[in-house]
């Protein structure tokens, strides 16, 4: 499954004409072409679909949209399996509930 996954743009260059910038997902650095989101700087949080950051996001949206992926196991199947990590909730942020166990009737 392909999906949209947001990441936090470190650095950019131009390379041939081409925008390209070095996204952070968790513990995964990857690559990625700017072009559709011409006014991201480094700093800025960028949905990435399929190497091209397709537009930005705030923090707490890609912190958010980060963290649910990470619940849902989407991470892996997009990133690999040995670099995902979640970042910390958000100050405003209550954890999930997990005493809702899946086969579990209380």
């Amino acid at each position: 499954m392909c999906l949209a996954i947001p990441g936090k743009i470190l650095d950019c260059e131009e390379i041939a004409g081409i925008r390209i910038g070095r996204i952070q997902f968790g513990g995964v650095t990857r690559k990625a072409y700017l072009d559709y989101v011409p006014d991201a700087v480094p700093g800025d949080y960028v949905m990435v679909h399929v190497g091209f950051a397709i537009s930005k996001v705030d923090e707490q949206e890609a912190e958010r949209t980060y963290a649910s992926m990470q619940m849902m196991g989407l991470l892996e199947e997009e990133l690999g399996p040995s670099s995902v990590t979640i970042p910390a909730p958000l100050p405003s942020e209550t954890p999930p509930d997990t005493s809702l166990q899946r086969g579990t009737i209380t």
